[in-house]
């Protein structure tokens, strides 16, 4: 039954479709969820202390108490689905679903990863999992990575479905497992593998892009991702007869592989531009100013410009998101100190950019190496080739309309990063993946996959309010 307070919500919601985002300012979200921050805060705790690490945590565990709470906001058993496989049974997550009223419209899903990176207690000024606010931040392994995110999502869902809220298109939300351990059961590509009816989507909004704050704590710029380059590792090998060590030969297995790494370590790809690159470097040319945005511009003009190309490549964030990149990073040779080396293997990680052939990047490094007796193949299991996903004015302009209430004057940027995420399987299932968290962090210090990660307090309740009225929208237009 449908209370006359619900009643009066539906109707403030319903003139946002013709309005737009910023009428979303005159429902007051702010106070209602500052008045349901106590129950956020409490979610949020539970969640990043369940420890979650794949050596001796449980996303299984962590997922299941984030059924309870939405089971007790009111969502249906049908519409929470828990996964997960024989083989990693605390290895899961779950699935749910805020039904809306036009099934002609596509749903938009909500995406956020619940694993955590490894924290030893020995290492830390505090409990890595014990959530702590200290000096106007929360501190805890995952407080930033990946759980404030999917805390504000789940949060989120609770808050519509006790106020009522009925969506013109289903808001899903996944919680899956896996994404911070190669190797590791993923739950985002086992749903996309075989249950992309629970999750499929218009698009997704995911991790990968938030605020940047200056070092004085200053907003510097909102980032929207729109891309993300894929990761290849490359095996090169070489082998040799080998002998004793006391009749040296010119041909060694350790120098070939020294020469094969030098050259690689000379690669240089082309700059290749694509949307969001173009955008970024566009939008951020007046916050670099002096050299680096004559650069920019430069660039954007002509993405031949040698010069500007080695003024950018200076700066490694730039230099990774201006074009492929190859980088050795093991090194593995020799049997006996006393003998010839017989095998020397080399791994080369290279990130890719979008649209690049993974075929073609292994063509250029036997070709800037130009030796038979090194062998360069692709390690297996390739990765996924996904499309940049195109960023539409339905996707851009709510968040620069609701940017300039809740942060004014901060430019709201597109970028690429040069890492990847659990976006790529939902790229690669067809469902164009987005990451905007909406959270400002300065990155030197978030201590992120290191020692006594932290966000600040202000920025997740900034986020919070910010993702509660975007993701109202989408689901509405």
């Amino acid at each position: 039954m449908i209370t006359k307070q619900a009643v009066a919500y539906l109707a403030i919601i319903a003139s946002m479709i013709s309005i737009g985002p910023t009428a979303v300012a005159r429902t007051n979200p702010g106070a209602r969820l500052d008045a349901t921050e106590p129950q956020f805060r409490q979610l949020y705790k539970e969640l990043v202390e369940t420890n979650t690490t794949l050596s001796a945590g449980d996303c299984t565990l962590a997922a299941t108490k984030m059924a309870h709470r939405m089971k007790a906001a009111g969502f249906a058993d049908s519409d929470i689905k828990m996964f997960s496989v024989p083989e990693h049974p605390k290895e899961g997550g779950l699935v749910a679903t805020l039904r809306g009223s036009d099934p002609r419209k596509k749903a938009i899903l909500l995406l956020a990863h619940i694993d955590v990176v490894e924290a030893k207690r020995e290492d830390w000024a505090r409990d890595p999992f014990t959530l702590i606010e200290e000096g106007g931040y929360f501190y805890a392994r995952g407080a930033a990575d990946d759980k404030a995110m999917a805390a504000i999502f789940t949060d989120l869902l609770i808050n519509y479905k006790k106020e009522g809220f009925r969506p013109r298109r289903d808001i899903k939300l996944a919680l899956t497992c896996g994404e911070e351990t190669p190797g590791a059961f993923n739950g985002a590509q086992w749903l996309a593998a075989n249950h992309k009816d629970w999750i499929d989507a218009e698009f997704a909004i995911n991790e990968g892009a938030g605020g940047l704050l200056a070092p004085n704590g200053n907003k510097l710029a909102l980032n929207i991702q729109a891309g993300e380059k894929i990761n290849q590792d490359f095996v090169l090998e070489t082998t040799n007869p080998g002998g004793h060590s006391s009749q040296p030969l010119p041909e060694n297995a350790i120098y070939d592989m020294s020469d094969a790494l030098q050259k690689v370590r000379t690669l240089h790809f082309p700059v290749q531009l694509n949307e969001a690159t173009r955008a970024f470097f566009i939008r951020y040319t007046p916050l670099a100013g002096g050299e680096m945005g004559n650069a920019m511009r430069a660039i954007v003009a002509d993405p031949n410009d040698a010069v500007a190309d080695a003024t950018l490549s200076r700066n490694k964030i730039y230099n990774s998101v201006l074009r492929t990149t190859c980088v050795a990073t093991m090194i593995d040779g020799g049997h006996a100190k006393n003998a010839l080396p017989q095998k020397v293997r080399a791994n080369v990680n290279c990130r890719i950019m979008p649209g690049t052939q993974i075929e073609d990047v292994r063509d250029a490094l036997v070709q800037v190496i130009q030796n038979p007796r090194v062998s360069v193949s692709m390690m297996e299991p390739r990765s996924i080739a996904t499309p940049s996903p195109i960023l539409g004015a339905n996707i851009l302009k709510p968040i620069e309309d609701l940017a300039r209430r809740h942060f004014p004057n901060i430019p709201v940027i597109p970028i690429m990063i040069p890492a990847s995420t659990d976006g790529i399987y939902m790229s690669a299932a067809g469902i164009p993946t987005y990451g905007f968290s909406a959270i400002f962090s300065d990155y030197a210090t978030s201590g992120t996959h290191g020692l006594n990660e932290r966000v600040l307090v202000r920025s997740v309740r900034e986020a919070r309010k910010f993702q509660y009225e975007l993701i109202m929208y989408y689901s509405l237009h």
